[in-house]
């Protein structure tokens, strides 16, 4: 039962460290300029599509791979949001 319990508390962290990390990546994303954003994305697009070519041949769930999508597509949007003019649509 104690292992259970440990990875129990060790799931709880890790779910506090990724939020605490999603808070710090948009607060850097907010601060930057639109050529640097844009320059971001166009990174970000490509080290996404890396992982997911190795997430695609590895041994994970198919939960890992939904949440890759999932946050992918938020951190995606979080960037092209910064980037829009006020007023203006992402869509």
């Amino acid at each position: 039962m104690q292992n259970l319990q440990e990875a129990t508390e060790r799931i709880c962290e890790l779910k506090g460290s990724v939020v605490a990390l999603d808070a710090l990546v948009l607060a850097f994303v907010q601060t930057l300029s639109g050529p640097r954003r844009a320059r971001m994305l166009a990174s970000f697009d490509a080290n996404a599509e890396a992982a997911r070519t190795v997430l695609v041949f590895a041994d994970v769930s198919d939960i890992v791979l939904a949440t890759f999508e999932r946050d992918v597509a938020r951190n995606r949007g979080a960037l092209l949001e910064c980037a829009a003019p006020s007023g203006a649509s992402t869509a």
